[in-house]
């Protein structure tokens, strides 16, 4: 198995657990970051995080990590492995907590932090054709359709140039199932989300440093052991969900089948009812109680 490792790099969320948090590695993250807002992004320290992730599920499932950046922006990335049904509420708990929190009481409004929140999601969330969305807050004028504005005191003031910049901006990368050729920094980084993979001729920021400081013969023998069994456990996660999910639907198929029988017994019944069939007989060919077959 090690003579594979040498160019295998560790999965992303993992890294998130245990390598990214280390400062030395921060420039991953702030080439992920980069890469996707489009900004060079220095991230100052690792704060803590909501991470109430408190059974086995949880653990294998989900992993977050929030940063601060060099303008005290605060950033929040999420890993989610299995389908969440509400995830786009969560999404919006989790910077509406941050909004509140990193807030000291009695402080003007004008020190609400700026919050982006990063989800890097392995299921289908939502119904859409495209592997990356961005999600900010505009107001747009009901009978003009004219996008609401800052004063020129209030650029100056908060230092930027758009009311949506003041907001909560969200990112959801849908990395599952992309392996096509990457075109573009973006799509590199979505390839190795994906894959565990980085192609030797990806340029994109932080992935030159991921190909150096996360290579899966970096890690100790213990470390990797703990690496396989938490890719097993996503497998077993997924595939007991996947499971859960045939079961209910067969269980479903089933009594829908019951209930169609169960229906079309009353109706054959009601139609001997209505030939004058003796209820004793009915009751023979159809299996209904005499009591049913008089309230028919």
């Amino acid at each position: 198995m090690n003579s594979n490792n040498k160019n295998q790099i560790i999965r992303f969320d993992w890294a998130m657990k245990r390598l990214l948090r280390n400062k030395a590695n921060f420039s991953v993250l702030e080439g992920l970051l980069t890469t996707l807002l489009g900004e060079r992004i220095i991230i100052q320290r690792l704060l803590e995080s909501e991470s109430n992730q408190e059974d086995e599920y949880d653990k294998y499932n989900r992993v977050d990590m929030l940063a601060e950046n060099s303008k005290g922006e605060l950033v929040l990335i999420e890993v989610q492995n299995n389908n969440e049904y509400a995830y786009f509420q969560r999404m919006l708990f989790g910077t509406s907590k941050l909004v509140t929190e990193y807030i000291n009481r009695g402080e003007s409004y004008d020190k609400v932090r700026k919050v982006y929140s990063v989800n890097i999601v392995y299921f289908s969330l939502g119904h859409g054709r495209d592997f990356v969305y961005h999600g900010k807050t505009e107001f747009r004028g009901i009978h003009t359709n004219d996008l609401l504005e800052l004063t020129p005191f209030q650029k100056q003031t908060f230092k930027v140039d758009t009311v949506s910049q003041l907001y909560p901006e969200y990112y959801i990368l849908k990395v599952k199932g992309f392996n096509q050729v990457a075109k573009s920094p973006l799509e590199e980084w979505i390839y190795y989300l994906n894959t565990g993979e980085i192609p030797s001729t990806a340029t994109a920021p932080g992935l030159e440093e991921a190909r150096e400081r996360l290579k899966l013969d970096s890690m100790t023998k213990d470390e990797l052991a703990a690496y396989y069994r938490h890719l097993d456990n996503i497998v077993i996660l997924r595939d007991n969900i996947n499971t859960e999910r045939e079961e209910g639907r067969a269980e479903g198929i089933e009594e829908g089948l019951n209930k169609g029988r169960e229906e079309e017994k009353r109706e054959n019944a009601r139609n001997l009812k209505k030939l004058g069939v003796a209820v004793d007989i009915i009751s023979q060919a159809t299996g209904l109680s005499k009591e049913e077959i008089e309230k028919l």
